[in-house]
């Protein structure tokens, strides 16, 4: 289990002992420093570059919005403030901050607080590790790389699913990601239909719907629907509606006008 490493900068002592005790509960956190003052709190995420940091607004030196900005650096941690300033909140999550705790706090508050930050860390983690699996995934061919994908690579539960495109049975628009279909399960992945579209091979996954994508493969049958628009059916027993705009894309594939 990869430990979240955390940094606490509060300028109370009492306060920094505080989280350090609620921390050390959790074996999945592991403090990596504590610090007093801003100017210590911008070396230290620049040293030891940690996964969640949870920050104090208001210091003697510098405040943690100030701290935030002059560590820099690619990553950014994950940060949650913890502050007796409530007047500071919106601008908190302006930074996007994962939760802003309001002191004094009960164990039950930090607990959620923590668990919200952990998850947000967890998708940080995966976000960073799709593109280096995508790089490993095997070619078809060893001299050349194909020009459809073959594998998607899906989040679920906090773990990272090497999918076969062949088992795909459709997909479908879900706001700003598509919901993958696979039996009686799906996923969602943070993809664009018209990607898909260019990058499934089309001789397989055509589009039937301005908002779904079909495995030809998965099809069993075509019912007429009305105003030439037709219902297609899968193997699964799902249906899924196929309308006029894209009908001639399919008409094309089946070799037979409708």
């Amino acid at each position: 289990m990869r430990t979240i490493r955390t940094l606490i900068v509060d300028d109370e002592p009492t306060s920094r002992e505080g989280i350090r005790l609620l921390l050390t509960k959790d074996p999945e956190v592991l403090v990596v420093g504590e610090c007093s003052s801003g100017r210590e709190a911008v070396a230290a995420i620049r040293e030891s570059v940690p996964d969640l940091v949870f920050l104090d607004v208001l210091m003697a030196d510098l405040e943690g919005f100030a701290v935030l900005r002059e560590a820099g650096g690619e990553r950014t941690p994950t940060v949650v403030f913890v502050t007796a300033c409530e007047q500071y909140a919106l601008r908190a999550f302006e930074v996007n901050a994962v939760d802003y705790v309001l002191k004094p706090f009960t164990e039950e508050r930090f607990r959620a607080s923590l668990q919200r930050a952990k998850q947000k860390v967890h998708g940080t983690w995966l976000d960073e590790l799709l593109p280096n699996l995508t790089a490993l995934l095997p070619e078809r061919e060893p001299w050349r790389r194909s020009r459809y994908r073959d594998r998607l690579l899906v989040r679920s539960n906090g773990k990272v699913t090497v999918l076969p495109v062949r088992e795909i049975e459709w997909i479908d628009a879900e706001g700003d990601f598509v919901r993958v279909h696979v039996g009686k399960t799906w996923y969602l992945t943070r993809e664009t239909m018209k990607t898909l579209e260019d990058e499934l091979d089309g001789a397989r996954f055509v589009r039937i719907h301005r908002s779904t994508i079909v495995n030809l493969e998965k099809v069993k049958e075509l019912q007429r629907f009305f105003r030439g628009e037709y219902i297609v059916v899968l193997h699964n027993g799902a249906t899924l509606k196929l309308s006029r705009r894209y009908r001639d894309r399919l008409e094309a594939h089946l070799g037979r006008a409708l």
